[in-house]
């Protein structure tokens, strides 16, 4: 499998924790309660890179990082990229 399209293909297993969901919130100051759809478009962008590394998939959306779960499709962070 396309190590790029892997997750892309699975994007409609995506989900999150409620704590994971108040982390990313927090950590990109998000102003949203759609975290999960939110990261969707992110990860779904033609800029975003895709990487695997172990059991998770790390999505590069250009200021921020998103970590899924590679198994479960559970989003577990996202952060921004530190400049």
């Amino acid at each position: 499998m396309d190590m790029d399209n892997g997750l892309r293909k699975n994007l409609d297993k995506l989900h999150t924790t409620e704590l994971g969901a108040e982390r990313i919130k927090r950590n990109l100051s998000l102003d949203t309660d759609d975290v999960v759809g939110w990261c969707k478009t992110k990860i779904n962008s033609a800029n975003t890179v895709i990487t695997r590394n172990g059991k998770n998939w790390y999505a590069n959306a250009g200021n921020c990082i998103i970590t899924v779960n590679a198994h479960s499709y559970t989003v577990i962070t996202a952060h921004r990229v530190k400049k």
